[in-house]
């Protein structure tokens, strides 16, 4: 019989359903979850492998798309980027992460040519959680809001889509881009990357809620850490925080959010309007394990 062909019973397992976690088992055949009734009732068959979970949860695995590095590596540096990559790979698939976008800060030119080629799509395992490809945040930010991001570094989209393809090098192993709408061209440069089928994420920015907007209607659909390096709520133009609430955008357009929910970065009332507002948005919480290194310039 194939291995991945036995049919295996979870038991004595908890597991997420209806918003509540309940003590059943759980059935799996060649990676897809089977229907116990249809089992029992149907093809009347037995497990062929029994695993008894001691009462753990199993729950679907977290897919983390903003991780700057961490257990001493920094992404943003050239330097033993693939060991990094396989201690931090496997460090987070221990913290039950099975997938990541080891994200790329502002930075030199050379930098990107170096290391993007190193973060591309990579299957995981059990040795490691899977890499989804990067996410390069910035370097065409807003420098008011450039939090961290070295000043010298920042740039803007003088040629359109050209100008990343000359920083980064290339766009292959690029699956995220966060990137401040209110820069010129940026709507071309959001269309086109939409169109190779990479993420836009709106971040770094001054941007008012109209040119938020706008950026949505372009492609963009994420915005990064949501509250953190962007102009603070206000009740005459809530800028990108208003795209939660936006009455333009509707079903047509979902947007989603990420937060640093350390307590420190955003504070917990601001993470429960945030969800309360729109609680189908929320899609990432950016883990605080970052490397204590800094981007050079």
């Amino acid at each position: 019989m194939c291995e991945n062909s036995k049919l295996y019973k979870f038991a004595n397992c908890r597991i997420l359903r209806d918003h509540k976690i309940i003590l059943e088992d759980l059935w799996v055949r060649n990676g897809v979850f089977v229907n116990p009734e249809k089992l029992f009732f149907d093809e009347k068959k037995p497990a062929d492998v029994i695993i008894d979970c001691k009462n753990r949860v199993i729950a679907p695995g977290f897919i983390e798309i903003q991780i700057n590095g961490g257990f001493g590596y920094d992404f943003s540096f050239e330097t033993k980027t693939e060991e990094g990559l396989a201690i931090v790979s496997k460090k987070l698939l221990e913290h039950g992460i099975t997938a990541f976008c080891p994200t790329v800060v502002t930075s030199p030119e050379q930098i990107y040519h170096k290391v993007l080629p190193k973060l591309k799509f990579r299957q995981g395992g059990k040795h490691g959680a899977t890499i989804l490809g990067a996410h390069v945040e910035g370097p065409f930010i807003n420098k008011e809001k450039k939090g961290a991001h070295p000043p010298t570094c920042i740039l803007s989209f003088e040629k359109g889509i050209e100008q990343l393809e000359k920083t980064y090098g290339s766009l292959d192993s690029v699956r995220i881009v966060t990137l401040a709408p209110e820069l010129g061209n940026s709507a071309e440069v959001i269309q086109s990357l939409k169109q190779r089928n990479i993420v836009v994420s709106l971040g770094h920015s001054i941007a008012d809620l109209s040119q938020s907007e706008e950026a949505v209607f372009h492609g963009a659909n994420v915005v990064t850490h949501l509250f953190n390096a962007m102009l603070p709520f206000h009740h005459r133009d809530p800028g990108l925080v208003g795209l939660l609430a936006s009455d333009k955008l509707c079903d047509t357009h979902p947007i989603y959010f990420g937060l640093i929910p350390d307590g420190i970065h955003t504070h917990p009332a601001a993470m429960r309007i945030a969800y309360r507002i729109h609680p189908d948005g929320i899609r990432f919480l950016k883990l605080h394990i970052l490397s204590s290194s800094k981007c050079v310039c």
